[in-house]
Formats: structure tokens, sequence, C-alpha cells
């Protein structure tokens, strides 16, 4: 079986690397109207997520938001398909970074930095666009498969030149490694934890909400900036990616404050266009 699923992938990832991309997104606008009217994939989560979050919103404009979730979630489900046969160039193209020469300062300066984000817009092709953009040697962390096969696949694709995989489950000695060089780590922090016990609680899209702890604890163990990269959508398969300092400094914080100043960049983030967020996620499926 697990042979049978790394054929399928690999099958999958042949098909997608010889199909255009726009006929890719032909492709994403059939699995849109599966996906949406004919499936209705997660829809009670999804609608239930949105009425939670935008309380205000008439149902017509909760509608109006659905469908252009399940639009966007669609596109991103065939470009993290491409990007298993994407070149580098092609993606630093279509994924470029606008304001770096801060982020180039801090590597200068020897600083490693821990960079945040969240599921939204296109978090995928952020492995392979870092290698040759930054400065910072990039780290990304991910759940590791148990299809060793499809695992040991993943990590050889989802990444180029400098840029590296590394397990969630080993991110202590992770953050200890010697580089040889500053480097920058990527933490997709907006994911309902694993324990409620452990993770900070705060209101999150008029939500009481449990958070990650993991970004907040290793900025203030190793003192390391905190970054935000906030990725835009110009045009289908296209995007921009800008940078904000969230905190220079976390051994002047008091705990929590890096977290909650992370998560109020990103509700700024989802506000302004809702429709590109991971509304399909059981986010708020924790309670206090």
């Amino acid at each position: 079986m697990k042979l049978a699923t790394l054929v399928l992938m690999r099958s999958l990832v042949f098909l997608f690397r010889i199909v255009p991309f726009g006929a890719l997104y032909l492709f994403s606008d059939l699995i849109y109207l599966l996906a949406y009217k004919v499936v209705g994939y997660r829809k009670t989560v999804v609608f239930e997520n949105l009425r939670n979050s935008f309380p205000v919103k008439s149902e017509k404009e909760i509608r109006s938001i659905a469908s252009g979730f399940y639009h966007h979630f669609c596109d991103l489900i065939v470009e993290s398909m491409k990007a298993f046969s994407m070149k580098e160039e092609e993606v630093v193209r279509r994924y470029e970074y606008e304001n770096t020469a801060f982020l180039d300062e801090l590597c200068r300066e020897g600083k490693s930095v821990i960079c945040v984000g969240g599921h939204y817009n296109n978090w995928e092709w952020a492995g392979i666009a870092s290698g040759t953009q930054l400065k910072h040697r990039p780290v990304g962390f991910y759940k590791p498969l148990s299809n060793k096969g499809v695992d040991a696949f993943i990590q050889k694709t989802r990444v180029r030149g400098r840029s590296l995989l590394a397990s969630i489950t080993n991110t202590t000695a992770v953050f200890q490694k010697d580089y040889g060089e500053p480097a920058i780590f990527y933490m997709v922090a907006d994911q309902s934890p694993s324990s409620a016990r452990l993770a900070y609680w705060m209101p999150f899209m008029n939500q009481d909400t449990a958070v990650l702890h993991g970004p907040e604890k290793y900025a203030r163990l190793h003192n390391m900036p905190v970054v935000f990269a906030y990725p835009r959508k110009i045009k289908r398969g296209f995007y921009k990616v800008r940078f904000f300092m969230l905190v220079e400094d976390p051994s002047k914080t008091a705990p929590g404050d890096i977290t909650r100043i992370y998560m109020n960049t990103l509700e700024k983030i989802i506000r302004e266009n809702p429709e590109y967020y991971l509304w399909s996620h059981r986010r708020w499926k924790l309670k206090r």
C-alpha cells in the first residue's frame, strides 16, 4: 500500500510537471466546482468558522468569502503539486521577496531570526523561493509522514539549494545546530495546538483561541528577532512577500507578548482579504 502511494505520488508529480500553469488553473476551476458545489468539502467547518469570525457580516457576504476561499484553495492545491517539479528560478519569479534589506543587515551582524507566518495565501513555495532570495540559511519545519518513501520524496523535492527541511519532532535540536551561517527559521504557527494546557489563550478572529507557544518559546530562549512574512497574491500564480519586524529583542518582552503581536498582525491581514485564509482547518476545536 505504501509503495502504491509513492508510485501514485510520483505519477501525479510527473503529470503536473508537463502540464502548463494555464491548463492547471482550468483544472483548479473544475476542482472548485466539485469541492464547493458538488461534494461540499468541509463546508460545515468553513461556514462555521466564517460566521464566528465575522458575526456582523450578512449571509450573502459570508457566501462570497466562502466562494473566494474555495477558488483560492483549489489554486493552492495545484500550485502545491506543481512545486514538486518547478525550477527554483521559476518559483523566484512567481514568489518574489520585496524588502529583505533589514534581514540582510541582521545576517551581516550574525543574527539568526525566526520568521512566523500563517496559512494565508501560498505558504508552500517559501521553501523553494528562500534559498536564492535570502542571505540567511532557510530552515523550514514540517511534520514527517508515516510513509517513509513519500516523506523522503517530499524532503528531496520541496526545498531547493541552501534551504533545509527539519522535523518538528526535533525542534530543540534544530535551533541548537550550527549551520555555519545565520539561519532563518520558518514557523507557520497558526494551527490548533495539540495541548490546550500548554497553549497561550487570546482573542483571535472574534473567538477565544488556543495558540502555539513554540515561536515565542524559542525566540525568548535564543533571543532571536521575530519577523512576519506576508505573501500577497498579485494574480493567479504570482505572489509578492513582504516582511515585518515584529520583535527585535525578545529579552525585553513579557510572556505572551510575542504571540499576541504575531496573532494580531495575522488577524489584521486576514481581515483585509479573508478569502485567502485556510478556513477549512478546524482551527477552534480546542476550548479553554
